[in-house]
């Protein structure tokens, strides 16, 4: 069960969970990032520059999980994102304009590129945005179902402008990540059981990115695997 409300700032986190925006500019991953951790859109949204990332604090399962969702800053346009964005990324949302069939042919590239650099565990989503202009339509939705389903990433299409399907595209992928996580922790707590010296059970596992904090007393663990 995950409550989706802002959250409060001085609350404990548990968790803290780093999940990058990838794909072509212009696509509506910022517009998707404010959507998300602010409820804002801008219809003059200008290209992002710079590093930029956002946080918003979310309930899963009656643990406090951080989110932490990093947007490419502009750097796509120049095919120069550095393998430093997906470091420690736990989940990512590879997002396309459903108007335009070239930013769908371009993300085999992006997964490539991401597969390449992030952890083999990562959890994946792709996203269809705008689909408010569905009478601009270019990108069917049953050709990304179907390289969803080939690829096995999760799947959702959404309009940032609407506020359709953005919410569900972000739980799906922190739900995911948390069950994950929490399967490591149960496996570690069997290697405890078996007398395993090097288990890690019973301890929070925080897999720490840039510019992450992990709260001192928390630091029980750090994985970066």
């Amino acid at each position: 069960m995950a409550s989706s409300g802002y959250g409060d700032a001085s609350q404990k986190i548990d968790y803290v969970f780093k999940v990058v925006l990838i794909g072509d500019s212009a696509v509506g991953k910022s517009q998707i990032l404010s959507r998300f951790a602010r409820n804002e859109f801008s219809l003059d949204s200008k290209a992002t520059i710079g590093v930029e990332f956002q946080t918003r604090t979310l309930v899963i399962q009656h643990k406090s999980v951080k989110a932490q969702i990093w947007d490419t800053a502009g750097q796509e346009r120049y095919r120069a994102v550095t393998s430093a964005y997906y470091r420690g990324a736990m989940g990512a949302m590879l997002v396309y304009d459903i108007t335009k069939r070239q930013t769908f042919d371009h993300i085999l590239r992006w997964l490539e590129e991401l597969r390449a650099h992030a952890d083999k565990n990562i959890v994946i989503i792709l996203i269809g945005n705008k689909t408010d202009l569905e009478d601009q339509r270019a990108v069917p939705t049953e050709d990304a179902k179907e390289f969803a389903q080939k690829e096995e990433l999760f799947f959702l299409e959404t309009s940032a402008l609407g506020a359709t399907n953005v919410e569900e595209a972000f739980m799906t992928v922190l739900s995911e990540i948390f069950n994950l996580v929490n399967k490591k922790n149960l496996v570690a707590g069997d290697d405890q059981a078996s007398d395993n010296p090097t288990s890690l059970a019973g301890k929070k596992i925080i897999i720490p990115g840039p510019a992450q904090v992990v709260p001192e007393k928390n630091r029980m663990c750090c994985s970066s695997s």
